[in-house]
């Protein structure tokens, strides 16, 4: 059997995956392979490259927890007039996520990571999905993070390439071609408890491409079921935290960490309907609908669904 952990993107929200990445090592659930998108792309690369052994997912904790938006997202008054006006095409330079992924990663060329990881980005001009297999390892994730007119796209191999979330966010559909039976898919979830939209374009389009990756998801599960075995651990809910906003990461993961292994116990794999997981949803606007959601995934609670 082949098992892969597909891990989608979401901003700082990547953070998440980490506490079930923990959770999946704790229970000894090992990937044969990985797919990664956007923040779950720079999450997959990490664990490519070191691991889910205990020391490499602290370390991997520690580096979120250390990310701040000016990091990620550093604010330049004159880059942002210039692309105001048309003169740059990008409001944020890569040049630190670049860093931050170079410094981590112990393999140059994908096809060298010790665990094999797929990167899914899109092709700006045709807007297909292009998955990235082999060849340099830094700028395949850089390109599957670099989310359109936030960062530079990536030239790479004659293609202007940028995030991978526009076409493909959790590529379900690649794992399956891989030849994956069994499927773990990390997603990040959006913040379904906010009680008011972004204040800023950065914070717009994050929060924007994130709605865009759940409505996908959703899709893309129910389409596949019936290729592999697809387990959807259960995103936080209520979550009031903003993809640009990187100063919660420590509680998010513990917070995965601990509603992962709990339905892992429970034997949430076996529970139908994963998709059911993922519906959109706004705890401010819409308490039934939230009510719902929030009842979908309550293993957070211990008070799961009678498995199937």
């Amino acid at each position: 059997m082949t098992t892969a952990f597909v891990l989608s993107g979401g901003g700082s929200l990547g953070a998440v995956q980490v506490g079930m990445l923990h959770a999946l090592a704790e229970r000894n659930v090992q990937p044969d392979l990985l797919i990664g998108t956007s923040a779950g792309a720079i999450n997959a690369a990490y664990v490519a490259s070191h691991g889910l052994g205990r020391r490499s997912l602290d370390n991997l904790a520690t580096v979120w927890r250390t990310l701040r938006r000016q990091t990620v997202f550093p604010f330049d008054p004159i880059r942002h007039a210039l692309a105001v006006t048309g003169l740059r095409a990008s409001l944020c330079s890569s040049d630190n996520l670049r860093h931050l992924i170079d410094t981590h990663l112990t393999y140059r060329r994908l096809q060298d990571a010790p665990i094999p990881v797929h990167i899914v980005t899109t092709n700006l001009l045709s807007g297909n999905e292009v998955l990235l297999s082999d060849g340099d390892a830094v700028s395949a994730v850089v390109a599957s993070a670099s989310i359109p007119g936030v960062f530079p796209a990536v030239q790479r191999d004659g293609l202007t390439l940028v995030d991978g979330g526009v076409s493909n966010n959790a590529a379900l559909s690649q794992a399956v071609a891989l030849g994956a039976d069994e499927i773990y898919v990390l997603p990040t979830g959006f913040a379904c408890a906010r009680q008011r939209p972004p204040g800023t374009a950065i914070g717009v389009a994050v929060q924007a491409l994130s709605l865009l990756i759940q409505q996908r998801l959703i899709t893309d599960i129910a389409h596949f079921a019936d290729h592999a075995r697809i387990n959807v651990l259960p995103p936080l809910c209520p979550l009031d935290v903003s993809a640009t906003d990187f100063r919660h990461a420590g509680e998010l993961i513990e917070r995965a960490r601990r509603s992962t292994a709990r339905w892992l116990d429970i034997g949430g794999p076996r529970f139908p309907e994963p998709e059911r997981f993922l519906s959109l949803h706004d705890h401010t606007r819409e308490p039934d609908t939230a009510r719902h959601a929030c009842d979908a995934t309550a293993a957070h609670s211990g008070t799961a669904p009678t498995a199937a």
